[in-house]
Order: structure tokens, then sequence, then C-alpha cells
């Protein structure tokens, strides 16, 4: 039993490392990286609206980009 264990382990760890990206991406493939459809964030208008019905349902607006508090000690 423990030499069919072993197998498995190996397949497993074979199958994991085979999904890893050892070479970074190439200049050439930056350009399709960068694209506004690759953005994990989404489009600008989908965020605007998002925003807008989180402000409403906490009756809150701001605080979901960079900078500081409300108290002035950026």
């Amino acid at each position: 039993m423990s030499r069919h264990r072993q197998k498995l382990a190996a397949l497993f760890v074979a199958l994991t490392l085979s999904g890893c990206a050892l070479d970074p991406p190439m200049p050439w493939e930056k350009g399709t990286l960068a694209r506004p459809e690759m953005s994990m964030a989404g489009d600008n208008l989908e965020q605007r609206f998002d925003e807008h019905i989180r402000a409403s349902k906490e009756a809150a607006s701001g605080g979901s980009g960079v900078g500081g508090g409300g108290c002035g000690c950026n």
C-alpha cells in the first residue's frame, strides 16, 4: 500500500508542477497582458456602478481609493 501512495504522491506533484510557469512573459507577450480586458478590476463604468451601490447601501462614500482617512492625518 505504501508503494501505491508514493506513486500517487509523485503523480500529484508532477501534475501540480506541470501547471507552473517557469519563464516570465517575453517582451512581445507583455502587450497582450497589458490590454484593458486583461485587467482584474473590470471596466470603469462597472466600478463606478458598484461603488454607487455600496455607497447607497452603507450610507457612506469614498474609501475605495488610495489615501488617508477623514481625520486629516494622511
